[in-house]
């Protein structure tokens, strides 16, 4: 099991709570960027520097996860090719992506990108605050919980 995390946008209180929850649990997390990142080290705490380009960590990160890991992304697109895999994927705010709702959630993406091509002014997201921490932090705890008692019983 490892934890990947899109970290080109991940808010830095998600990276902080990804990196203690990896060392507590002695589970593996990858940060993966196209730029240079500031992290603690770990024995438990790797990075992956990825070309500059559209979609790049998106494609290494689709590329090299597998069943049982977890991954952090607010890319839906991303979301929608690894949650078919087995992957575990939640966005910063900790929503947690499934089988039940990606389709609707990617349906809705591509709606909103249509209406800003075509110039309405959708507004972006709003600031990332303490219950976004905390709804995060509870989302990411719970699957971590459910992904180690999966992985012990298959071992």
């Amino acid at each position: 099991m490892r934890i990947w995390i899109d970290a080109d946008a991940c808010p830095g209180p998600v990276k902080e709570i990804v990196v203690r929850a990896a060392i507590r649990l002695k589970v593996p997390v990858v940060f993966v960027a196209n730029q240079p990142l500031n992290l603690p080290r770990s024995e438990f705490v790797s990075t992956v520097q990825v070309g500059r380009g559209l979609d790049v960590a998106d494609a290494y990160i689709a590329a090299q996860a597998a069943r049982g890991d977890l991954a952090v992304t607010q890319d839906i697109p991303l979301a929608s090719q690894l949650v078919p895999k087995g992957v575990a994927v939640l966005d910063p705010r900790g929503e947690l992506f499934t089988e039940e709702n990606i389709e609707e959630r990617l349906s809705v993406r591509d709606f909103m990108h249509e209406l800003r091509e075509g110039g309405v002014v959708t507004g972006g997201p709003k600031g990332f605050g303490p219950q976004d921490r905390q709804r995060f932090a509870a989302t990411l705890d719970r699957e971590l919980d459910r992904l180690v008692r999966a992985s012990a019983r298959r071992s």
